[in-house]
């Protein structure tokens, strides 16, 4: 059985930046929980961020650097300070982020996870879409730093908005 590493936010868990849960209710997820498929991470929360935090966001580079194209971020590109995770209070907090993908990583092998279901949106779990970097809701097409070192491990990772496709090819 295939298992599959699931942001804790999406089960109910309060771990978001706000401090609050962004639960799903889908019943797919519901099934997968029953099956024992799911295995719960807040790459954040594991690394040791409080709940609530201030929200951070994925930023370019000074204005005399080039930012990666969209959805071409990696984390050697945010280790390698191309790009910096970057609280809205002003705190550089890239070290932990990478800190937090490595470990969500060594979670996911360990636990034998192929698959993994993801916040979008965050600059941890995004896998669609991050945050611009300024912190004014603006979307760009792009993925967050445990997302990229997931998928860098070979291991695929899916919006919630697409669970459905994922679980049918499980299904397969």
């Amino acid at each position: 059985m295939d298992r599959i590493l699931v942001s804790a936010c999406l089960l109910g868990r309060p771990v978001r930046y706000n401090g609050k849960d962004k639960l799903s209710g889908n019943a797919i997820l519901s099934r997968w929980q029953g099956e024992g498929r799911v295995v719960s991470i807040c790459p954040e929360v594991a690394v040791g961020f409080p709940t609530p935090r201030p929200p951070a966001e994925i930023v370019p580079p000074p204005a005399d650097g080039p930012r990666p194209a969209a959805g071409a971020m990696d984390p050697e590109a945010v280790s390698s300070e191309t790009i910096a995770v970057v609280e809205k209070t002003g705190r550089d907090v890239t070290a932990l982020y990478v800190k937090a993908a490595r470990d969500t990583v060594a979670t996911a092998q360990r636990m034998g996870c192929r698959y993994a279901v993801l916040t979008d949106g965050s600059p941890s779990c995004g896998s669609t879409f991050i945050y611009d970097g300024t912190f004014s809701g603006n979307r760009i097409d792009g993925m967050g730093v445990t997302t990229a070192a997931l998928r860098a491990a070979g291991i695929e990772v899916w919006p919630e908005t697409r669970m459905a496709e994922l679980d049918e090819r499980l299904r397969s």
